[in-house]
């Protein structure tokens, strides 16, 4: 941990995941009592999760997670002591992360490539994620994350839901009749959120959110404030 001169400046590692466990642990101890540093995590936190909906959906290069794998196996052999051919630093590598260690530039590299290539990113042969961007009432932005039929919401800057209201995940297939969910949510004080899209969203042409009374509705009692389309 840095002195309190600097304080802040563990932040963007801490959202980035780029700190060791025992740094990690210490950092969150101190969060509690430090304003400043939960306000830069908070800061970092809205523009990570901003960044992969900053680019259009594009197909990944052929062989690029080979490269990366090779990447992340060859820094694994580096701090098992084993040798590995020197590698310049990649230059585009954001001025603000903070690179301690090898483990620490992969982690960095990978990140920064799930950033460029925005909406797809393979994890293994059989699975890919699609983001679909979502069309919103609020001075904030929203997208759903679809893996192999599962999806994620995840929202930002979005305002809490009126008094004794929730917010309700709605499913349409089609042009039929919303579809109710189990999912209920209010975001936090900052407006950030992520919950699951429960079942499979095969079929499913878009999803809504409404506010709804508290315990949810069997039917939408609300205009959308959220409607992101998947086909």
């Amino acid at each position: 941990m840095r002195g309190k001169h600097e304080c802040g400046a563990d932040a963007a590692a801490y959202v980035l995941g780029a700190l060791e466990p025992a740094e990690v642990e210490a950092f969150r101890k101190h969060l509690v009592g430090c304003a400043v540093c939960r306000d830069e995590v908070s800061a970092f936190q809205e523009v990570a999760d901003l960044l992969p909906l900053t680019a259009p959906p594009q197909q990944v290069p052929p062989g690029l997670k080979d490269r990366v794998m090779a990447d992340v196996g060859a820094d694994a052999r580096a701090q098992s002591g084993q040798r590995r051919p020197r590698r310049a630093r990649p230059q585009w590598v954001p001025s603000w992360v903070t690179i301690q260690s090898p483990a620490f530039a992969a982690a960095a590299v990978v990140a920064v490539l799930v950033i460029a290539l925005g909406a797809i990113v393979i994890t293994n042969n059989s699975s890919s994620t699609r983001v679909y961007n979502a069309s919103v009432t609020w001075q904030g932005s929203a997208s759903i994350r679809v893996t192999n039929g599962r999806g994620e919401l995840v929202v930002t800057r979005m305002p809490a839901p009126p008094m004794t209201k929730v917010y309700e995940v709605w499913l349409q297939r089609g042009n039929g009749r919303p579809e109710a969910t189990a999912t209920l949510f209010s975001p936090t004080a900052s407006g950030s959120g992520s919950v699951d899209v429960p079942g499979n969203l095969h079929g499913v042409s878009r999803v809504m959110v409404t506010p709804e009374p508290a315990g949810g509705s069997p039917a939408p009692t609300h205009a959308p404030v959220l409607v992101a389309r998947l086909s």
